[in-house]
């Protein structure tokens, strides 16, 4: 009899754990903790694992529904800084929300803490940011001293700006921990946009185009790295230009680590050109 009380009791208190993800970053990361039966909603760009877009959806990232959150009574809403207005509407209401940073890797690693703790799965989480940061420190020495420009988006025409990667974004902590440098050095904290005459001005080593679902795009590699080809800077000259097409490339989730499986794969090609 006490046996199947403390079973009713256990299973209950698991029952009670209904959390809504509002990013394909936290859908992602509660799943890598084995915490996805838990997620009783996301938002319509979670799509990774597969199951997850089986999951009831209460919108898009920017706007999420008030009424269909209210509807799935969750227990808490995870959501990234972003949404930091739309927590101060859930908290006066009565629904407990978590507010997570993940722009530079230290706030990603955090945050995966910070998730793990609340699921109670924080040997996973210890283990997640173990992984990550053996990955991470791989990548140093490859290659050094180059100015290395990430850019973002599957751009055809180079006439039109162009988005990179400023110092405010993990990608920023990546480079420098490889031991090299970002091409672009603004301490500008919006979205840096970049033209012709920029790109050719900063000269970069290496350029790394991350343009995910290129594919399901209808669009190939070589479209995206051809318009490049006539740019007098070193990368061109050198044929150091590369292009990151997965999906998982500007998600800061666990899968980053795919993200940095690739990038040595893109710094070990650049040592040996």
């Amino acid at each position: 009899m006490k046996i199947l009380l403390w079973l009713f009791i256990t299973l209950s208190l698991y029952a009670q754990d209904r959390i809504i993800a509002l990013s394909p970053a936290i859908n992602e990361t509660l799943y890598a903790l084995g915490a996805g039966e838990s997620i009783v909603a996301n938002t319509e760009y979670c799509n990774y694992p597969p199951e997850a877009k089986n999951k009831p959806k209460v919108g898009g990232y920017f706007a999420p529904s008030l009424e269909k959150i209210l509807s799935l009574n969750p227990s808490i809403v995870i959501m990234q800084e972003n949404n930091a207005h739309f927590a101060q509407k859930l908290e006066q209401l009565g629904i407990k929300t978590m507010v997570i940073k993940i722009d530079s890797y230290p706030s990603i690693r955090q945050s995966i803490y910070s998730i793990a703790k609340y699921v109670h799965k924080e040997n996973r989480g210890k283990t997640i940011v173990s992984e990550l940061d053996q990955k991470l420190h791989s990548l140093k020495g490859i290659v050094k001293n180059q100015k290395i420009l990430m850019v973002f988006g599957h751009n055809t025409d180079l006439s039109k700006p162009l988005y990179v990667s400023g110092q405010n974004l993990y990608f920023e902590d990546i480079i420098q921990e490889s031991g090299n440098r970002n091409a672009l050095q603004s301490k500008h904290k919006g979205q840096p946009v970049l033209n012709l005459e920029n790109i050719i001005a900063i000269n970069p080593d290496i350029v790394i185009l991350l343009a995910p679902n290129t594919h399901e795009l209808g669009l190939t590699k070589e479209a995206l790295i051809n318009p490049w080809m006539t740019l007098p800077i070193n990368a061109v000259k050198n044929k150091k230009i590369y292009v990151e097409d997965k999906g998982y490339s500007s998600n800061p989730s666990q899968r980053l680590g795919l993200f940095l499986n690739d990038m040595r794969g893109f710094l070990t090609d650049a040592a040996r050109r």
